[in-house]
């Protein structure tokens, strides 16, 4: 995590009920907001139809190239949106997280997150997207 960006989980609120914290401290930097990433790959085909596991990587290898174009990782992002098309999915979502996020944060603390299941996506097909706000490093 960068010392322009902390995460708070204060002591007298609620703990997290997952792996993010409860708010976000950004000392400096501009503000990147970042669309919803779904399962689509370079070509615009949509990747793992029916494979929530298939389409959770996807989403997030697609993340981290949008985070990379503007010389971000996921130490500077400050805030996520998850939104999900069946609440079946969530302890796949979460378990997903637990093997994914300690390798792409440089600490055990992760930006908050809010997770939605919603009635469907822009395309049917798709089963999760996330979106991110993020600090630049500049």
């Amino acid at each position: 995590m960068s010392d322009k960006v902390t995460y708070i989980n204060p002591d007298n609120a609620s703990p997290a009920q997952g792996l993010y914290s409860n708010l976000t401290k950004v000392s400096a930097g501009d503000l990147y907001f970042i669309s919803g990433q779904l399962s689509v790959d370079l070509e615009g085909n949509v990747v793992g139809k029916g494979d929530f596991d298939a389409q959770f990587a996807q989403v997030f290898k697609n993340l981290t190239d949008v985070l990379a174009a503007v010389g971000c990782d996921y130490n500077d992002v400050v805030k996520f949106n998850t939104y999900l098309v069946a609440s079946q999915h969530i302890d796949n979502f979460m378990k997903n997280r637990r093997a994914l996020f300690p390798t792409l944060f440089a600490t055990p603390d992760y930006a908050p997150n809010t997770l939605l299941v919603v009635d469907r996506l822009v395309k049917e097909e798709f089963l999760i997207e996330v979106e991110a706000v993020a600090r630049s490093r500049d």
